[in-house]
């Protein structure tokens, strides 16, 4: 039993081997809507080691057999002691051979797990590895250097995939953490001083941090909110400024444009719309002035609503429609800018790199969608029902009055037109799409 697929890459043999052989290579290859995480990382395809947890405490261990490493055209791993090894046997072989101009990737799997179980990991994992590449590609011709780029937030939903998507793509990151640093990739950001060689030899900084926006709208919340971005995004922007940055990339929302703005279609240059996150988004991004003010190239990123099964309104999306209860949300007549997490990692990557690019930059796919056909969208891909709209009782308990009309019946409809002007390419310009491969739905 087993399985075997291959799929034609678009680049050389040697850089598709290099990619796999850089650090983040199997975060950007696990599935997001498995229970899977990442817990060491092989430090070498030859005779390295990695280890995954898998639900209820599970742990897989690969090792690398170094019998089966042939570079740039092999290497091995297979599942090696513990329980798991004991009762399941796994041999994964990945041959890359040269393919005209590209290369022809082949996944053999020796194993007893089913291939209708593995084939939509595989289909996955070629598809992440065909986009990355092929924004790698053009990231090189926008700027070919290998960056050192800093990071706040890296262990948040975007962080988690940005960071191994950078490290991969040959750019040495380091991560800002608040707690102890736990190796040299790491360093120890205080939001409230931050330390005056904190960006020493930092290329660009991307500023993810902020407390999370879901949660009852209470003033604890908000008050949270608004200090976890605008004191400390101001405080890096003046350390950037001071310290050589070239590049400051920070995180912000579609709120600047207010929770209702009809049929109207929002653009960059649109004017910030009301209420309470249009007010702190104006600010969090009013309070980069420092840096660009100084000369730096700062870039704003208004993101819309983000898709991962990882995190965020699709993983909570994803468990309501499992169980039934998946609908439209009142009258379902809201817009909802929404954007693949992939796409939103290629425009962090596009700021970082196009010095054509500079000021707001709305992260949102070319078309929105409104929620009611959202929900039918997404009850298609997980062949559920969603007959019975959601009745505003249960977000109003869950986010107080204000939340339910600033998050939950917000209606934006917005376009990212500066990417436009740029050119830039969507991976997931459908949402459709966008949400069988982040759910494994594929054909």
């Amino acid at each position: 039993m087993g399985i075997e697929v291959s799929a034609s890459i678009a680049a050389p043999v040697e850089q598709v081997f290099s990619w796999h052989a850089r650090p983040g290579a199997v975060r950007r290859l696990t599935p997001p809507w498995q229970s899977i995480s990442v817990v060491v990382e092989a430090d070498s395809l030859r005779d390295g080691r990695a280890v995954l947890s898998l639900p209820a405490g599970v742990r897989w261990v690969a090792r690398h057999d170094p019998a089966g490493y042939e570079p740039p055209y092999r290497f091995v791993d297979q599942l090696a002691g513990g329980p798991l090894g004991r009762l399941l046997s796994w041999r994964h072989t990945h041959d890359f051979a040269p393919d005209g101009d590209g290369t022809r990737l082949t996944d053999r799997v020796d194993t007893a797990v089913p291939a209708a179980v593995l084939r939509p990991i595989f289909g996955y994992r070629h598809r992440q590895l065909t986009d990355d590449l092929a924004a790698h590609g053009w990231g090189r011709q926008l700027d070919d250097r290998g960056l050192t780029v800093a990071v706040t937030g890296a262990s948040g939903t975007v962080g988690r995939a940005l960071v191994p998507f950078l490290t991969t793509g040959g750019h040495r990151v380091v991560r800002l953490v608040r707690r102890t640093p736990q190796g040299p990739g790491e360093r120890q950001w205080s939001p409230e001083q931050p330390a005056d060689d904190l960006l020493d030899g930092v290329d660009a900084l991307v500023h993810l941090a902020g407390a999370g926006i879901a949660g009852r709208f209470t003033e604890a919340h908000k008050r949270a909110i608004r200090a976890t971005r605008v004191g400390p995004t101001h405080r890096l922007a003046e350390l950037a400024a001071r310290r050589g940055v070239t590049t400051l990339v920070t995180a912000s929302a579609i709120g600047y444009y207010g929770p209702n703005r009809g049929g109207e279609t929002l653009t960059e240059a649109s004017a910030r719309g009301d209420g309470y996150l249009a007010e702190v988004v104006a600010d969090w991004e009013d309070a980069t002035a420092p840096a660009r003010e100084a000369g730096v190239r700062t870039v704003s990123v208004r993101t819309g609503i983000v898709q991962t099964p990882r995190g965020g309104v699709l993983r909570l999306q994803r468990r309501l429609f499992n169980t039934g209860l998946g609908g439209r949300l009142g009258t379902g007549d809201q817009w909802l800018s929404w954007i693949a997490v992939d796409d939103l990692v290629d425009i962090y990557y596009r700021a970082l790199l196009d010095p054509a690019l500079a000021g707001p930059v709305n992260a949102v796919a070319p078309e929105p969608v409104r929620n009611r056909d959202y929900t039918r969208t997404l009850a298609h891909v997980l062949r559920r029902p969603a007959i019975l709209p959601v009745p505003a009782a249960g977000p109003r308990l869950l986010l107080g009055e204000q939340g339910l009309r600033e998050l939950a019946l917000a209606s934006q409809r917005v376009r990212p037109a500066a990417l436009a002007a740029r050119g830039h390419h969507f991976r997931w310009p459908d949402l459709g799409p966008a949400l069988r491969h982040l759910l494994g739905r594929t054909a």
